[in-house]
């Protein structure tokens, strides 16, 4: 049988930083093209655009929580930035632990996060006062493929969806320190409160955790 050391874990925010400095690479290659003599004085001058920046946020937030669960729940097998079947989406991690798997979607906002629960709508997500309720839409769909191998690898283990929130340098996560938000039946946690329900015990044994781990790496490869 195989261990959980030759399983490709894979990369934290690795396609997201391939993403990034294609975009980079595009953009200097445009600007030189069309400025031969002034492109690396325009270059020095401009601002990446914001549809370039968030590719390198968002891999940063999940290269910071890949480091705070390595640190804080070091025995829990996580793989990292993995290709969903028939899919363009990635999972950002995926966690094999006692209680189950966790389907984690990591997200680096700046500003307080809310569940806002109207009287006659579903609940919404709001960040720094901005309705992010789709973002429910994408982890639910990574939920849903990851449910169906599970079917079919070990239908009796539990499969959680939940939101990772990751500060940026400076900045508080946004979410109360007291209780734990959800919305739509997925969890809203910041790090350290993910490693420790990561750390929660369960059912499953070390051997069917490397197993599992295993089968998951087989049918969700590195992006």
């Amino acid at each position: 049988m195989s261990s959980e050391h030759d399983v490709d874990l894979g990369r934290a925010g690795a396609s997201g930083r391939r993403e990034h400095e294609r975009r980079k690479a595009t953009r200097e290659k445009r600007v030189r093209d069309r400025h031969p003599r002034l492109g690396g004085v325009l270059l020095a001058l401009q601002d990446a655009p914001r549809h370039e920046q968030v590719w390198a946020t968002g891999a940063a937030g999940e290269e910071a929580l890949a480091r705070t669960l390595a640190t804080r729940c070091p025995d829990v097998p996580v793989l990292h930035d993995r290709r969903m079947p028939r899919s363009r989406a990635n999972i950002d991690h995926l966690a094999v632990t006692a209680s189950g798997v966790y389907v984690i979607d990591a997200k680096r906002y700046k500003g307080k996060v809310e569940v806002r629960k109207p009287f006659f709508a579903d609940p919404k997500l709001v960040i720094a006062g901005r309705d992010k309720t789709k973002l429910v839409e994408g982890l639910d769909r990574q939920v849903g493929s990851v449910l169906a191998a599970m079917l079919e690898i070990a239908p009796h283990v539990p499969v959680h969806g939940c939101f990772c929130f990751v500060p940026p340098e400076g900045a508080d996560n946004g979410l109360p320190l007291m209780r734990t938000l959800r919305v739509a039946g997925f969890d809203l946690f910041y790090p350290r409160r993910l490693a420790k329900r990561l750390r929660q015990s369960g059912d499953l044994d070390s051997d069917a955790i490397i197993a599992v781990t295993g089968e998951l790496a087989a049918r969700f490869p590195a992006a």
